[in-house]
């Protein structure tokens, strides 16, 4: 008969420990070892969300280690040990938030919202840095699920200025993460219907979209343009964002600029074509005249 054979991860899990870590993380004084040695195995553990959520008293340990540091983000005296132990937290967090047992809880418990004093933060050392990565990342898991839950949510919130901030002034990896998650809210139709309802919404993302495009002219980062790509084609897809495009594109993205950068990543290059002819077809039809009239970004 033939047996079925478990990955060597799953094989090295031993179950009575992770219920003794998570009985741990309700204690104080061994709080920190069982949040390093289960953020080492939530990737080999499938149902170690369910496990976290419905276990009493656990996730309040997880949201009190996170309170507990804000007072060291105002003014900013975050040590790297105080960053790993309240990273090791949001990493579960995150295992939570992708599960899909747990997902629609973690949200109406509004559990995102704790995370967001780290996206105000910018300090740019390493335990800040780190920090806010792992507090993106949480919010990353969230939207790659495409749910409408999720970016009906995050649209009540202020994730977008915070993304928006992080891209304009962040480390690559989070500007990576947070127009990941910009992208993301854009190719939801709610999403990209909140963001070209006003003036200020739309010139605000066109605005910070267009410094990375400047930005990325002189650092090229074949990741991070990617998003940035799709988020300018996401929008050429609204009639009045369409037609300010035609005014604010940045020429870098109409020229070869990128064209080295972009030599090996087909799907990229599809969809800066299909920006630039959705950008030449566009019509004056409907348009806002401030969109319309959205001044050309400064050239380097």
């Amino acid at each position: 008969m033939a047996t079925t054979t478990m990955p060597t991860s799953m094989q090295n899990v031993d179950r009575e420990k992770i219920y003794m870590w998570i009985n741990e993380l309700t204690n104080p004084d061994t709080r920190e070892n069982a949040l390093f040695e289960l953020s080492k195995k939530r990737e080999v553990v499938p149902d170690l969300a369910p496990m976290l959520w419905h276990s009493f008293g656990t996730i309040a340990a997880l949201l009190q280690d996170i309170v507990s540091i804000y007072p060291a983000v105002s003014p900013p005296t975050l040590t790297a040990q105080q960053s790993n132990r309240v990273c090791n937290a949001l990493a579960l967090l995150q295992c939570v938030a992708s599960h899909q047992e747990t997902r629609s809880a973690f949200l109406q418990a509004h559990i995102p919202l704790f995370l967001y004093p780290f996206l105000h933060t910018v300090s740019k050392t390493r335990p800040f840095e780190y920090l806010r990565l792992t507090s993106l990342g949480v919010i990353g898991a969230l939207v790659k699920t495409d749910e409408q839950e999720v970016i009906n949510f995050l649209l009540t919130t202020e994730i977008i200025p915070l993304c928006l901030r992080i891209m304009e002034s962040g480390s690559e990896l989070s500007k990576t993460v947070a127009t990941f998650i910009l992208q993301k809210i854009l190719l939801d139709e709610t999403g990209l219907a909140y963001i070209c309802q006003t003036y200020e919404r739309f010139s605000h993302v066109a605005m910070i979209l267009g410094k990375m495009v400047l930005s990325l002219a002189k650092e090229q980062s074949a990741r991070l343009l990617k998003h940035v790509v799709r988020c300018y084609l996401r929008l050429s897809d609204n009639p009045r964002a369409r037609e300010a495009l035609r005014q604010c594109l940045p020429d870098q993205l109409r020229d070869n600029t990128f064209a080295a950068c972009l030599k090996d990543d087909k799907s990229t290059k599809q969809w800066m074509a299909q920006l630039l002819k959705n950008i030449e077809t566009a019509s004056n039809i409907g348009v806002d005249p401030r969109l319309a009239n959205l001044p050309q970004m400064p050239q380097p």
